[in-house]
């Protein structure tokens, strides 16, 4: 934790981090930008100039000022994201969980399509040296060696993203450079005039600006990664960042300046910035960077997919954490599903070219959602409300303006990406709601009425002996109730003899890092809840907490668990622990709507794939005993069951 709080230090080391983990995907978007603004147009002043003019104003108006300034504000105990900002926001209204998972979903999509799209640009640079290089089974051996790679961590590799995106960012400025000082008299193209006057007179104007989006697509990953890096670092880095892409645009500027009049074909302005000679090095130079650029976007989708599960937006999946790196985590589920997405992608889309074409639309709206967001979020702030309603304003015509651009690849592969969000936001959407369903017929009980009979079975040497401590989960959020389902397995479905019955709650915090834990005796001695407070980005392992919270209650004499045989007491033995874990089945749904039905079909298929209960809280499975308890939905009353002699 120490380390968190001082990783929003500015500091030389800070800067170069910064470098490696958060520009991967804005860092790489000059291998294919400028390529798919000219397209299979005729190259002229005014497309050249135009094009030139969007990107410049779209990284100023977009990344620049809407996230770097403006959205980085929105942090949540130094940590970024946009489930992270739902989290502070989700209080508001409880609408706000559409926009949060949509964006979510929209994120993940964007996961899938990124490693294809600049590893795919980067190799394609080969085509120059070698011509007719077969470059799809290279990409697919690149993407493969870093999904296989994921399972063992990146702290040691992560440590040299920092440099290698430095060298990067460097070489494109140098390279970009040398072009500019040919003809200075490119840079006008920073006049705003050019963008207006491109998306005004040119009939394709909404295909270029799909094309010209691609310049700002790491711009929410840039946010999502705020925790990794701090405010400082991400802004003061950026402005390095950004004199570097606009001096790689201007440069492929000034080398399509002399192509006017003719025809792009499969040429890519990005290498040929290069002299021959240094070409296979510059090439090499891209491919790792298209390589970190990959690993960032896998990196993100991983901590996506962990604070959905903590926040229940989607089904409880194995977490792996292969370093004591902060923030390193590995989700073998997903890995695999964004692998062969990645695989499926390039094997669909074959070119970069033809990848263009599904990239961008799913970012589009993953940045509508956080606008939404931050605009609820500054509205939380006391920020005047003139001053949202034109923040809301400005990025609401711009990135529908982007939408609407994106929307005309759907035909030409953007169905795809809509295909691979709408099926992420299902999963999400009918998680949340499963449970929402299932929650709405848990029936609660007073607990005080049940003290007198608890106190009575924990007495009851008829009973045999269940467990010296018994310990259940539950989701009631008050002290004073219990769900009946608990009661029906202590009292009635195998009466259940213990020392001492523990309850345990846990309660997922709006704020990223909480560990906290209150203990409430109920009974003294026999009947202990105990509630944890852990932030949406704590790892539950109820187990290793639980004990904890043992051994503090032992060592202050709250609790005595020696156990109460004869023949162990006398050694000082602490007696066994067992855990139980209810498992509501949905028995009938007479009550249901057809909706609902379906959403509740939908989920016990994602619960059958999801990990179990006692796995999720990482509990020790040789100690817990899983139960599973009828959730009655609605049992038909209105009907006559006659009685013959």
């Amino acid at each position: 934790m120490s380390n968190h709080k001082d990783v929003n230090k500015l500091s030389a080391a800070g800067l170069l981090i910064s470098l490696g983990i958060i520009y991967g995907d804005i860092g790489t978007s000059p291998l294919y930008v400028f390529k798919a603004i000219i397209g299979e147009r005729l190259i002229t002043a005014d497309l050249i100039l135009g094009g030139l003019s969007c990107i410049f104003w779209t990284l100023t108006l977009q990344t620049t000022i809407k996230y770097v300034v403006i959205t980085l504000q929105a942090d949540n105990k130094g940590e970024g994201g946009i489930f992270s900002l739902y989290s502070l926001v989700k209080r508001k209204a409880k609408w706000l969980i559409i926009p949060a998972m949509i964006g979510g979903a929209a994120l993940l999509a964007d996961g899938i399509m990124t490693p294809a799209v600049t590893v795919s640009s980067a190799i394609e640079g080969l085509g120059i040296i070698y011509q007719d290089l077969p470059t799809v089974p290279i990409v697919l051996g690149i993407i493969l060696i870093l999904f296989v790679l994921q399972q063992f961590g990146t702290s040691l590799v992560g440590k040299a993203f920092g440099p290698v995106m430095w060298l990067w960012f460097t070489m494109i400025a140098v390279l970009g450079l040398v072009y500019v000082a040919q003809y200075p008299a490119i840079l006008k193209a920073i006049n705003p005039y050019y963008a207006y006057h491109i998306l005004t007179t040119n009939p394709e104007a909404f295909l270029i600006i799909g094309a010209v989006f691609l310049c700002t697509t790491g711009a929410e990953a840039l946010y999502s990664d705020l925790g990794h890096c701090g405010r400082s670092n991400i802004r003061i880095s950026w402005i390095y960042v950004k004199l570097c892409l606009i001096l790689n645009y201007m440069g492929q500027g000034v080398w399509l300046w002399k192509l006017q009049g003719t025809h792009l074909g499969d040429v890519n302005p990005f290498y040929h910035l290069m002299p021959d000679w240094f070409l296979i090095y510059g090439i090499s130079i891209a491919t790792v960077a298209a390589a970190i650029a990959s690993q960032a976007l896998i990196s993100g989708s991983f901590t996506l997919i962990s604070e959905a599960v903590r926040l229940n937006l989607w089904p409880k999946v194995k977490i792996n954490y292969p370093s004591n790196q902060k923030g390193q985590l590995y989700v073998p589920s997903m890995n695999w599903v964004l692998c062969v997405g990645c695989i499926i992608v390039v094997l669909i889309f074959q070119k970069s070219t033809n990848m263009e074409a599904a990239y961008g639309l799913s970012i589009t709206v993953a940045m509508l959602m956080t606008t939404i967001l931050v605009s609820i979020f500054l509205m939380r702030k006391r920020v005047p409300m003139y001053l949202i309603v034109i923040f809301l304003t400005i990025y609401g015509v711009i990135e529908l303006t982007f939408l609407v651009g994106n929307a005309a690849k759907i035909l030409h592969g953007g169905w795809f990406t809509v295909l691979l969000g709408m099926s992420l936001f299902s999963i999400m959407y009918a998680w949340a709601n499963g449970r929402r369903i299932r929650n709405r017929y848990m029936k609660f009980v007073d607990i005080e009425k049940y003290y007198p009979i608890l106190e009575k079975i924990s007495e009851d040497t008829s009973i045999p002996k269940y467990a010296s401590q018994l310990v259940y989960l539950t989701s009631a959020n008050f002290n004073s109730e219990i769900e009946s389902s608990i009661m029906y397995s202590i009292i009635q479905k195998l009466p259940k003899r213990a020392d001492v019955y523990w309850l345990l709650h846990v309660d997922v915090t709006d704020e990223p890092y909480t560990m906290e834990y209150k203990v409430d005796p109920l009974i003294a001695g026999k009947l202990i809840r105990v509630d944890f407070k852990l932030g949406f980005r704590v790892e539950q392992r109820i187990n290793v907490l639980f004990r904890k919270v043992v051994e503090d209650m032992v060592k202050n004499s709250e609790i005595d668990i020696t156990s109460k045989y004869d023949s162990l007491r006398e050694h000082k033995i602490a007696g066994d622990f067992r855990f139980v874990v209810v498992e509501k089945v949905m028995s009938t749904s007479y009550s249901l709507k057809f909706i609902e039905r379906c959403t509740m079909v939908y989920y016990q298929i994602l619960k059958a794939f999801s990990v179990p209960e006692e796995k999720g809280f990482g509990l020790d499975l040789s100690f817990v005993t899983v139960e599973k308890v009828p959730l009655v939905v609605d049992i038909p009353t209105d009907f006559e069951l006659k009685r013959i002699q």
